[in-house]
């Protein structure tokens, strides 16, 4: 008898173009459940992720199981965990998977979902400063 295969996984690697500048971190957000999208703070099953900002900053998620995915994204400037906003505007800058225009809200999950399989995939994240 042969032992069962392990599910199939890859990785999803993010790139971040617009960063305006390296001061604190670029926090990341993989989510499948389009309720948790895009606060993943809640999500048991978000993987979430933190790197120095920079210019051409890039990370990677890593033994993504095939399915459906949308990624958030925060340039956390100061650091403190959160998108600091003004009157609902962001103060930091905000991306999100497929890039969709951002009007009054962020975008549903849909608008930003993409789909893993057993290869990389590689996303591209535009990031917006309002201010």
């Amino acid at each position: 008898m042969l032992p069962a295969a392990a599910p199939s996984t890859t990785h999803v690697d993010v790139k971040f173009e617009a960063v305006r500048n390296a001061d604190g971190l670029i926090r990341a957000c993989l989510t499948r459940e389009p309720r948790y999208f895009p606060h993943c703070d809640d999500d048991p099953a978000a993987r979430k992720l933190s790197i120095p900002a920079s210019i051409g900053a890039t990370l990677s998620f890593h033994d993504v199981a095939p399915g459906s995915y949308a990624i958030a994204a925060l340039h956390d400037e100061n650091r403190d965990g959160k998108l600091n906003t003004t009157i609902g505007i962001p103060r930091e800058g905000v991306g999100f998977s497929n890039n969709p225009v951002i009007r009054m809200s962020a975008p549903k999950f849909a608008a930003a979902r993409f789909a893993v399989g057993d290869t990389v995939v590689v996303e591209t994240v535009r990031m917006k400063y309002f201010f």
